[in-house]
């Protein structure tokens, strides 16, 4: 797959994408012995690249894992204050890896991490609605009311979430296990959410992200994807991104309709 040079040479590390710009301005990057200009276009895999006249190394297939995060660690690659990041977590990963969405310092649960910024970018795209499956703990009982104020949408800066399934797991004086499918995804959606509604978050696991689950992975380890989970994602983000966006017109989740035809 062609792509522009500057952001062939970013994600290679050989310079930032400015100074990408800058090096084939100055005529000092060369594909297959021609000198490039700002704008052409090149297959990292198949075309021969140098930079100041060394040979950029050829490609290597991205990597496509799947991280257990643990709670108090942020979801970044580095960190000016210091704080446990989950680069730390997959140090051992050939190649370089980066988080697809996020996860906050105190959530928990399954964090897809990639190399290939086409495969992250239609994951996260907005309008693919891939699903998020959560396992929530909150202090205390929660209504009826409540339960269905989350699922038809809580306003947050400004404007409502979009519908998203709710199910009690557990119920009792002291707490309760809800478990919970969105299909967007905006900052700490699921914490503000239940702040929203006066519950405190005791705990908040991320358990699947569409068909690909968490399972029995412990806390801290990584492993990595199939190539049939990489081609199940990729295509939910399409397939979910069209039902989702049907669901979302009609005021409607999957739930509710499932409800509906019980009746």
């Amino acid at each position: 797959m062609e792509e522009r040079l500057q952001k062939i040479l970013s994600e290679r590390g050989v310079a930032s994408r400015r100074k990408a710009e800058e090096l084939i301005e100055q005529g000092k990057v060369k594909v297959n012995g021609h000198v490039a200009k700002l704008g052409d276009k090149a297959d990292a895999r198949r075309d021969v690249i140098h930079v100041q006249g060394k040979k950029l190394a050829a490609a290597e297939a991205p990597a496509y894992i799947l991280l257990h995060k643990p709670r108090g660690y942020i979801t970044t690659l580095s960190d000016e204050q210091d704080r446990k990041c989950v680069a730390d977590l997959v140090a051992d990963v050939p190649g370089r890896v980066f988080p697809v969405g996020r996860l906050d310092r105190q959530s928990e649960g399954l964090l897809l991490m990639t190399g290939d910024g086409d495969f992250a970018n239609a994951i996260m795209h907005p309008a693919a609605h891939v699903p998020k499956y959560y396992r929530v703990t909150v202090h205390g009982t929660v209504t009826d009311e409540q339960c269905e104020r989350f699922r038809n949408g809580i306003e947050l800066d400004g404007r409502p979430t979009a519908p998203a399934e709710l199910r009690v797991i557990l119920s009792d004086p002291e707490r309760t296990v809800l478990e919970v499918t969105l299909f967007e995804g905006r900052n700490r959606q699921i914490r503000r959410m239940c702040e929203a509604l006066g519950w405190e978050v005791a705990r908040l696991r991320r358990t699947a992200i569409g068909p690909v689950k968490l399972g029995m992975l412990p806390a801290g380890q990584w492993r990595y994807l199939q190539p049939r989970e990489v081609r199940a994602l990729l295509v939910a983000s399409q397939v979910q991104g069209k039902i989702a966006a049907a669901y979302i017109k009609a005021g409607i989740t999957p739930e509710k309709e499932e409800r509906g035809r019980r009746r």
